[in-house]
């Protein structure tokens, strides 16, 4: 069960970045850009004759200091590839990469101590301690001692009961947490959140982005990737969606939802309703609950026009609602293989 303080509430008690806050006047004010990645390429060699693949062919996207950006496409699009690039964990083919100003091949230390990610799979020491596992992860990316706050990340994902517990006695929710303040304990700018929800439960979910949204609130940059498109709706301010190695379309959420030119109108008559005449391109579906559900493209036919055939056909109508393409849609439309 969670515990209610195991959420950031208080704005005061917000992660500190001590040993970041002594970087140049340079890289705070300049840096309107968290991510810059330009025509960034990965080429995996083919074994025994086999072609090279390609996971990265050129990407360009830019991810702009204090948003929460999706970064969506289907299984093998290049996500992983691209999170990897990042953390410094794949070496890229070719490109270049600024992290919170810093370019990737020229400081790689600076760069890396700009960025934190919650990796999706849970691998973890089965003998660490929660407390020991902040300790260890923070001593590995050369956080002192004195500029540690391990006690606050605790609080922050709810693992103070269970600090000195072996990691090995953590239900998977609780593991998930703690990979979650593994990746905060260098103070980053920028979180990385891969698919950080995948399997967990609904209160679970809640305090997690109860929590990302209030790390955001402070200026923590958040990078999330999903396969749920209703989280990536309600969270990001922009999206990204990759597929075959390449970005395919990137643009605020809103404007995504806006690109598909389907829409559908929903009438609810107070009795049955023969057949009916309808104009070209608009499909009708019978709902269960009797609802009239007429599908169509805005820029051939108008809700009105549907609406005047069924009033010409006697249909007495009770209620109206209008559906819009929700994130799903998008996502469908451009990864599918007319779209790649």
């Amino acid at each position: 069960m969670l515990r209610h303080h195991s959420g950031l509430t208080q704005t005061d008690k917000g992660l500190r970045r001590p040993h970041l806050e002594k970087e140049t006047d340079m890289t705070e004010q300049a840096t309107q850009q968290a991510i810059e990645i330009t025509g960034l390429q990965k080429t995996y060699s083919g074994a025994k004759g086999a072609p090279d693949k390609h996971a990265l062919r050129g990407v360009d996207l830019s991810i702009p200091a204090g948003s929460i950006f999706g970064l969506l496409g289907p299984n093998g699009a290049g996500k992983s590839t691209l999170i990897n690039i990042l953390a410094g964990l794949v070496t890229k083919t070719a490109g270049q990469v600024r992290i919170w100003g810093f370019d990737q091949d020229h400081n790689p230390r600076q760069s890396r101590a700009a960025i934190g990610v919650m990796p999706q799979e849970l691998n973890m020491d089965p003998f660490f301690s929660p407390r020991g596992a902040l300790d260890v992860q923070a001593g590995l990316y050369g956080v002192p001692k004195s500029e540690r706050r391990t006690d606050e990340i605790l609080r922050l994902i709810g693992l103070e009961d269970k600090a000195e517990a072996y990691a090995r006695t953590l239900s998977g929710g609780m593991r998930r947490r703690l990979l979650l303040g593994k990746a905060l304990v260098h103070h980053p700018h920028i979180l990385v959140l891969d698919e950080p929800t995948a399997g967990v439960d609904l209160e679970l979910r809640q305090m997690l982005w109860a929590n990302v949204r209030r790390l955001n609130e402070q200026g923590m940059t958040i990078i999330l990737t999903t396969h749920y498109l209703e989280e990536a709706e309600q969270m990001c301010d922009e999206i990204a969606i990759i597929n075959h190695g390449q970005v395919v379309v990137r643009d605020k959420t809103s404007a995504l939802l806006g690109r598909l030119d389907k829409k559908t109108l929903v009438i609810y008559p107070t009795g049955d309703v023969a057949d009916l005449t309808l104009p070209e391109g608009v499909t009708l579906d019978r709902r269960a609950d009797g609802a009239l559900a007429f599908s169509y493209s805005r820029s051939t036919t108008t809700a009105g026009e549907i609406l005047g055939v069924v009033q010409a056909a006697g249909v007495t109508i009770s209620d109206i609602a209008s559906e819009h393409p929700d994130l799903e849609d998008v996502f469908l439309a451009l990864t599918s293989n007319k779209a790649a």
